[in-house]
């Protein structure tokens, strides 16, 4: 690897050092985070920022707690991998209800810290009895008992077990949930500190998935339980838990909408929780009476296709009473808020986020120019006007607590984080992180009929009339933006497109944070719309700028992206010469349920889909350079995916390259992304004759 990519290993993409996880405790007084003391230092610390004086406080260091730390719990490091979480050490906390205490998780063992009044440490960190390796530790209202989850049991300390012993699993999220749904978490303290809301997840009906090491034979085979395409879910109830051993199960029709993706107290005498059909068509906020179980519908969130789950902080009920929904404008020009079922927001403005209640109005994350940016407004939701809080050029967002401000802002030229104080005075949280090697102002421009977003990224440098060969780097998946003013994810283009490449992404139809229209056209069928945009895209561009050497094009991506590239060289060989596809979903008949049922259907109702955005059938096809790649402890995109098509073209004679990486999950954690990269690189020097 050259110096970049060996930077790029070594400081986990330029994360390690930067501070994350934010949380407001105490009336917004204290502000609680998670930092390594530098840029190689992978083990995050638990601190706090006094937001009366500025100063930080390290609380807790995990190398002082656990010099020696064991293996991280099987279901911690699990959901690890859904949250895509890199760093070691304190890698999650949760807060008692005054915000003043916390708990944290240490390679299985328990841990609690506390802050006076004056923001200042009351005590070192001390480490609470726990009945097995813990997972998810919550603190009560005033932090006196602390839940867990250990051996798929929920427990509390003081105390002991308080779910059943009855073969399920208790207090976690299932996979569907963590991975597709936003719900991380499993079990909720009541306000007053004596109940618990726990989730009971049944996976008995699920196939098994295994995984062994061929690096090391001598190994058991491990196995997790997971939710195939048309086949059987988790089975999800929640139930309230009482300090004397009662419990109450709350009552839904879990078989018409069995996907909880959010849940928690509202009182003590009220618990809300979203609940979603299976195709997440219909989305339903529920009130449930904690002593009877019994639930009535708040709100209805409903589509013909699906109902988009990228506005997080809906459905939700405001302090006053009303309901706020997401909706979408007439002809889904724009994804907008609703309250009590009137649109307060027009085709002017994408809402992607609530951040939460600040002063009067609804403080909300959105995008009111190019799809690429985002800003932060102030709401007012009795008239919809809209005031600026953050709103310059790159991408905003907000955290907000009683009045005080977390405002994080990226552009080209970093990443800024200020705490702003009602009282109108400011601090900002250290960043050690490394400092990102490379300004970069990707070229942006929307193209098609379609307005797609695209970027080109030029070798720094550049001299016009130079053709270069195009690389392709793109997502193209639902969910997820590559398009953005957010620096970082330009750095590892920036290091190809200084290798010689023009380097090309492009938001095709289907991607998020462009219109509802633009994410719907994916529905019941990702292969066409994709690459028919990709192709498309490229030509606009290539009309544009001359540099474009449309001879040599060369395409690349992960997981979704790892299809769309393999998608390109077996269905477009005359646009596309060669391809490095890695995490490829290959066939989504055996991809997760909730992620693909949602914009295919079930495959039971709708075979013809499946298998036109099938690989496997291509597979005879093939005439281009196909390199793909895999991990081969990837839970979330299992390897067989892409053994199959491996498989499928050596029964077909299509020469092809296969990289197998034993131990490595779906995140390519430990330098591993910066190792294929240099591979990747030898790959299409070769291939594009570079």
């Amino acid at each position: 690897m050259d110096d970049f990519l060996k930077l790029s290993a070594s400081t986990a993409r330029f994360t390690y050092g930067a501070p994350r996880a934010f949380s407001f405790g105490d009336d917004g007084r204290l502000l609680w985070f998670l930092r390594s003391t530098g840029p190689t230092d992978a083990y995050d610390s638990l601190w706090v920022l006094d937001t009366a004086t500025g100063a930080e406080t390290r609380l807790a260091d995990p190398r002082e707690l656990c010099p020696e730390p064991g293996p991280l719990p099987v279901v911690e490091r699990r959901l690890r991998e859904r949250t895509r979480l890199v760093a070691a050490g304190i890698g999650s906390y949760a807060l008692s209800g005054d915000g003043r205490s916390a708990v944290f998780p240490l390679y299985g063992r328990l841990y609690g810290v506390t802050c006076d009044g004056n923001g200042q440490p009351a005590g070192e960190p001390r480490e609470i009895p726990a009945a097995g390796p813990a997972f998810d530790p919550r603190p009560n209202a005033d932090g006196t008992r602390t839940a867990y989850v250990t051996g798929d049991a929920l427990y509390t300390a003081p105390g002991g077990r308080v779910s059943p012993e009855d073969g399920a699993r208790w207090g976690v999220a299932e996979f569907a949930a963590a991975e597709e749904l936003g719900r991380a978490r499993g079990h909720w303290w009541s306000p007053d500190g004596v109940s618990l809301l726990a989730a009971r997840v049944d996976e008995s009906a699920l196939q098994r998935r295994w995984f062994a090491d061929p690096a090391h034979p001598q190994l058991p085979a491990e196995d997790f339980a997971y939710p195939e395409a048309g086949g059987p879910n988790a089975e999800v109830q929640l139930w309230v838990l009482r300090e004397d051993g009662s419990r109450i199960r709350l009552d839904w029709d879990a078989e018409a909408y069995p996907y909880v993706s959010e849940a928690g107290w509202e009182s003590a005498d009220e618990i809300l929780l979203t609940v979603q059909d299976r195709l997440q068509q219909n989305v339903l906020l529920l009130s449930a009476d904690p002593a009877t179980g019994r639930t009535r519908e708040l709100s209805r969130t409903t589509h013909h296709q699906w109902v988009d789950p990228l506005v997080p902080g809906t459905p939700a009920r405001l302090p006053d009473g009303r309901m706020l929904t997401a909706a979408d404008t007439p002809g889904g020009a724009a994804r907008g808020l609703a309250v009590d079922g009137k649109l307060l927001t027009g085709d002017g403005i994408q809402v992607r986020g609530v951040a939460g209640i600040h002063g009067d109005g609804l403080l909300i994350e959105a995008g009111q120019r190019d799809p690429a940016e985002q800003q932060v407004l102030l709401l007012d939701t009795s008239t919809g006007e809209l005031t600026p809080v953050a709103e310059g050029p790159g991408v905003h967002t907000a955290l907000a607590s009683a009045g005080t401000l977390l405002l994080t802002s990226a552009d080209a030229d970093g990443i800024r984080r200020t705490v702003r104080t009602a009282d109108g005075r400011e601090f900002s949280p250290a960043d050690l992180s490394e400092p990102l090697p490379y300004r970069v102002v990707p070229v942006l421009e929307r193209v098609t009929e379609h307005g797609i977003p695209t970027a080109v990224v030029w070798p720094r440098g550049h001299v016009p009339g130079r053709r270069l060969p195009v690389l392709m780097d793109s997502y193209g998946g639902p969910g997820f933006q590559d398009v953005s003013a957010e620096p970082r994810r330009w750095q590892h283009r920036q290091w190809w497109a200084d290798q010689g490449f023009a380097v090309v992404t492009v938001d095709n139809r289907g991607t998020a944070y462009v219109s509802p229209a633009h994410s719907h056209a994916m529905y019941r069928g990702f292969s066409e719309v994709t690459l028919e945009d990709q192709v498309a895209a490229l030509h606009a561009l290539a009309e544009r700028h001359g540099d474009l050497d449309l001879g040599r094009v060369g395409v690349r991506g992960w997981s979704y992206g790892g299809y769309l590239s393999a998608l390109a060289v077996l269905r477009r060989p005359d646009v596309f010469h060669a391809a490095a596809a890695g995490a490829a979903p290959t066939d989504f008949r055996h991809y997760d349920t909730a992620y693909t049922e949602r914009y295919l259907g079930l495959p039971q109702e709708q075979p013809e889909v499946y298998e036109r955005d099938s690989l496997i059938p291509d597979a005879p096809k093939l005439a281009r350079p196909l390199l793909l790649v895999t991990g081969l402890a990837d839970d979330n995109v299992h390897p067989s995916h892409t053994l199959r098509l491996s498989q499928a073209l050596t029964d077909a004679g299509r020469p092809h390259q296969l990289l197998a990486l034993p131990g490595v999950t779906h995140m390519t954690p430990g330098g591993t992304r910066e190792k294929v990269m240099a591979l990747e690189l030898e790959f299409f020097r070769k291939e594009l004759g570079l």
